[in-house]
């Protein structure tokens, strides 16, 4: 059974943003700071990339722990509703897949950054975190993500 009655449920999840949340406000200013320039929400590539660097023919999602089952400290599957939220989460999931193959087969480097290297008690500090994303971007690895354990290359 829910806490919340369905009003406030409701007007919770309304809440919750897809662009421009905490986490893609930080890393677009950390990337500003470093001075590199980029195209925000490009609705003509596959998945909607957070930020696009066309100069490095990259592309950089933002993703919440929660909202794309990301296996760390800050997801936890609901104990209400589970099937439903297993069904959305698993949907996630395959969308990212599929536009991750779409992007990388059309010439895209792709770097996913989730919310756990940002907040939460085990995020990277902010000096390692821009170095690491701008290390990625000066090589020529197509995919990696950043998590609050550091960088991983992605097959």
């Amino acid at each position: 059974m829910d806490v919340h009655s369905k009003a406030v449920r409701s007007k919770n999840m309304r809440a919750i943003r897809s662009k421009n949340t905490k986490p893609e406000l930080l890393v677009r200013w950390l990337l500003h700071t470093q001075g590199f320039r980029f195209r925000l929400h490009a609705r003509k590539l596959p998945g909607t990339p957070d930020i696009v660097l066309k100069k490095y023919n990259a592309v950089i999602f933002v993703h919440g722990c929660f909202w794309h089952g990301h296996n760390c400290h800050l997801f936890s599957m609901p104990k209400t509703r589970t099937e439903f939220w297993s069904k959305k989460i698993n949907d996630n999931r395959r969308r990212d897949k599929l536009a991750y193959k779409q992007l990388i087969s059309n010439g895209w480097r792709v770097l996913y950054i989730w919310e756990c290297a940002l907040q939460g008690r085990k995020k990277l500090n902010q000096v390692r975190l821009t170095d690491t994303i701008e290390e990625w971007l000066m090589t020529e690895e197509f995919s990696a993500e950043i998590s609050y354990l550091g960088v991983t290359t992605l097959n």
